[in-house]
């Protein structure tokens, strides 16, 4: 009895080990530190992918830029170099200004807002993902974006002359508008920039100030509230098609939960952050009158920008959002 006893037990573990070795393995590179809430959220998609398809496909998360820098993770994901990853999407607008849709200033301003400008872009933002052989497999947002500063702002003539970081086409419009110099800045390596002035402020949600401690450089974060940019973790098109149907099934569905996860995250963090903030001794304020115009200002003519760009599509997203 003893030894039918072990033989079973051995031949378990050696099928355990044999479903291991025959596992699907990817690599997920992300470009925010691991303790940012897009970075653990993208932890909580692969534990539930790999529980959703009994451990036939395994995904490692390589959060911080540390397997590809974030400029070059879409890149990665397009050529097979890895088959999964996150970016920020806006910041493909160079290449597609359609993936401009979530930084329309003033446009969407609220989380049910930004749901439902989702919403109308989804189809539209998807076609143009597959012409770059990418699937979108969840999207999650930031909370609204202001300004950061070292000293008081109060309109444009505070800014001007100030080398000012960017994370995308967006963010260096309303840098140049204001008379600021933008400055292309991956959030990993944002820190470094302050500490040595090559950037002097940047625009931003108060997730990237907390996470990056900015209260060691800077004194002033403005609330504006502009825009909810979109995150996206995206597939090698090619890879997404040779999935059989139940992996894609058990993909998604944990792409489903992860997303609404993730955006019920940052709703509950966005006041948090100010919150931090303040408590490490910035001060944490609305934008003035005469600043908030003149960002309104802006915002409008980078819509009209923007639709002339983009045409119709970009016209058929306004118009589905503007009529749920």
């Amino acid at each position: 009895m003893k030894l039918n006893k072990l033989t079973t037990l051995a031949a378990a573990a050696m099928t355990m080990f044999a479903g291991n070795a025959l596992a699907e393995k990817w690599d997920m590179p992300m470009a925010y530190a691991a303790t940012n809430y897009h970075s653990e959220h993208g932890v909580m998609f692969a534990d539930k992918v790999k529980e959703y398809t009994n451990g036939d496909l395994e995904i490692t998360v390589h959060p911080g830029g540390s397997l590809f820098g974030g400029a070059d993770i879409k890149r990665a994901i397009q050529t097979g170099q890895a088959p999964i990853g996150e970016r920020i999407m806006s910041a493909h607008a160079n290449e597609e200004p359609l993936l401009n849709w979530d930084n329309q200033p003033f446009l969407a301003t609220t989380y049910e807002d930004s749901a439902k400008l989702w919403e109308a872009a989804r189809d539209t933002v998807n076609a143009t993902l597959a012409d770059m052989n990418l699937v979108a497999l969840y999207t999650c947002p930031w909370p609204g974006q202001g300004f950061y500063f070292k000293g008081e702002v109060s309109s444009s003539a505070d800014v001007k002359g100030m080398k000012l970081r960017s994370y995308n086409a967006a963010t260096a419009t309303v840098i140049e508008s204001l008379g600021g110099t933008p400055v292309q800045i991956e959030a990993a390596e944002l820190t470094q920039a302050l500490a040595t002035g090559v950037a002097d402020g940047f625009i931003s949600s108060g997730s990237t100030g907390y996470d990056r401690k900015v209260w060691e450089h800077l004194s002033h974060y403005y609330k504006v509230n502009a825009w909810l940019p979109r995150n996206y973790v995206m597939v090698n098109k090619g890879v997404w098609e040779g999935l059989d149907g139940d992996t894609q099934a058990a993909l998604q569905k944990a792409a489903d939960e992860t997303g609404a996860s993730c955006t019920a995250k940052s709703a509950e963090l966005s006041d948090w952050y100010f919150e931090q903030l303040a408590a490490n001794g910035m001060t944490v304020t609305d934008a003035g009158p005469e600043f908030l115009a003149e960002l309104q200002e802006i915002g409008a003519k980078m819509q009209a920008e923007w639709l002339s760009q983009v045409g119709d599509n970009g016209q058929q997203i306004i118009d589905a959002y503007q009529g749920n």
